[in-house]
């Protein structure tokens, strides 16, 4: 699925592990296969999942295969991509943005 092997799949049941008690700020990418603009931003992801190794775990959720945590988030349209750090929401930014956009948001939080 994903070209970049940074990428780590989140889903229901790994959310709370994997990314609200991660100790790394977490980006998750909420996404789905009939989205176009979630596939266009899928290059984004891959970038940033190989220039943020090792500093930050980037996540895809594919939210057709996982209804619980978008809902939980408040996810209404996608691509949303939403920051954790410590378990707790630091910026969401939604619809398909710049690549500067992602990169000033995680930088912030890092």
């Amino acid at each position: 699925m994903s070209a970049s092997n940074n990428i780590l799949t989140a889903n229901d049941a790994n959310f709370q592990i994997e990314v609200l008690q991660s100790g790394k700020l977490s980006v998750v990418d909420f996404w789905a296969e009939w989205c176009g603009p979630c596939l266009q931003l899928a290059p984004t992801i891959e970038k940033l999942a190989d220039t943020y190794a090792g500093k930050a775990k980037i996540f895809k959720m594919n939210v057709d295969e996982n209804p619980e945590t978008p809902s939980q988030f408040h996810i209404r349209g996608i691509p949303t991509v939403i920051l954790f750090k410590n378990g707790q929401v630091v910026d969401q930014l939604v619809g398909k943005q710049s690549e500067d956009a992602y990169v000033q948001a995680i930088q912030k939080h890092l």
